[in-house]
């Protein structure tokens, strides 16, 4: 997630008068509104049980960074026309179904009735099913699927443009096109609100912060790794329409023991139950998987589809050559799920983010050295000590 742009145009929302009410110190308001019976105050948060005993799962991956932004082309490969589709950075499962839907064109262009889509992540699973939708019959081949892809540790927000593209790249062009994915995949994810397992939902969350959001100079205006680029603020300028602006809350009107504190609402996906519904609508439209491994993109000669996708994520930099593929490592963990907790949480200083997603809260670790770093091993003791750093915002008795 990118995490700058979330404090940095924090300050423009903060801009807005905050119209709710936060119960923990309105007794107040509460009791006028008990008095003229209109509403009641909304229920005070429950705690997040931060403790290393209820860690359930520790993952890593790498999100497949290109300064140009995510290749979506086809070329001639032998008798072959490989539809190369990869390079989404951190916004591959928000894109998905958008940059799926730029692709089919490219695949429908030989004519042939039958495709091979390679790699079974984000980017994979969509471009399977949206070429199904269009009456094409699939065989998805992949080395691993779902949990045991890079895109099953993924934090699972939307996250359009995080680590898109860099800004020299964001040309008027690029922009059009992205806002046509964004948009697109937006309106698909819709749909797939209140399905059984809730593999799209919405919460809101609590940037928290010891500065004051947007202050020049400070960390609350960075968050990125050391070493990565400038990169384009694309959602805050394009999509603005697509979600509630941040709001500021006043010192007294939450729980948190920091001075500065705005709440956000965030659509996420719930992994664990949107891969198994993806995959399961697959085979039902009559897919077929094959687990394969691909070292070289001769290897695809041997396929019996003529047209084939290349959707294999970071791992296109060893299989077609692409060396302008960058690794950004990511590490996620899980704790065990409560229900109760219906919030998300990002403080900048103590570099935490945390989705409540049904399959476990989620809590990310991020560190200095995972820019360029294609290790994809995880780090407990990382996950250990930033679910210590989120303990510190639930003083004990809370």
């Amino acid at each position: 997630m990118q995490r700058r742009d979330l404090l940095r145009h924090a300050g423009l929302a903060l801009l807005a008068p905050w119209p709710g009410m936060w119960p923990a110190a309105l007794a107040a308001a509460g009791a006028e509104t008990a008095a003229t019976g209109r509403f009641a105050p909304p229920a005070p948060l429950a705690p997040i049980r931060a403790t290393a005993d209820r860690l359930i799962a520790v993952g890593a991956g790498t999100r497949p960074f290109r300064a140009a932004g995510p290749r979506i082309e086809a070329e001639r490969v032998g008798r072959r026309t490989v539809v190369h589709h990869y390079g989404h950075g951190g916004a591959g499962w928000s894109l998905s179904w958008g940059s799926a839907a730029m692709a089919l064109p490219l695949i429908q262009a030989p004519g042939a009735r039958s495709i091979a889509v390679i790699g079974a992540g984000a980017i994979g699973l969509t471009t399977a099913l949206t070429a199904q939708r269009a009456g094409l019959t699939v065989r998805l081949y992949a080395r691993d699927l779902p949990p045991d892809v890079a895109s099953s540790v993924a934090t699972g927000v939307w996250s359009p443009d995080s680590r898109i593209c860099t800004a020299e790249y964001a040309t008027p062009e690029f922009e059009n096109q992205w806002q046509r994915m964004a948009r697109a995949s937006w309106r698909t994810w819709q749909s797939m609100l209140g399905l059984p397992g809730q593999p799209v939902a919405w919460h809101d969350g609590y940037a928290l912060s010891d500065e004051p959001f947007g202050q020049p100079g400070g960390k609350s205006g960075s968050g990125m790794l050391p070493g990565e680029p400038d990169y384009p603020r694309l959602e805050s300028r394009l999509l603005r329409d697509l979600r509630p602006a941040w709001q500021p809350l006043a010192a007294g009107l939450h729980p948190f023991p920091v001075p500065h504190v705005a709440r956000y609402t965030l659509m996420h996906f719930n992994i664990t139950a949107l891969s198994r519904l993806l995959v399961d609508e697959f085979l039902r439209n009559g897919g077929e998987l094959v687990t394969r491994r691909f070292d070289s993109i001769r290897e695809f000669a041997g396929l019996p589809e003529k047209t084939v996708v290349n959707a294999t994520g970071y791992g296109a930099r060893a299989l077609v050559g692409d060396e302008s593929l960058i690794p950004v490592r990511g590490q996620t963990a899980r704790l065990i799920p409560q229900p109760e907790v219906t919030y998300g949480l990002f403080h900048l200083q103590k570099d935490l983010f945390v989705v409540p997603r049904a399959d476990g809260i989620v809590v990310q670790a991020q560190a200095p050295g995972d820019f360029g770093n294609p290790d994809a091993t995880p780090d407990r003791a990382a996950s250990v000590a930033a679910i210590g750093r989120l303990a510190e915002l639930f003083p004990p008795g809370t």
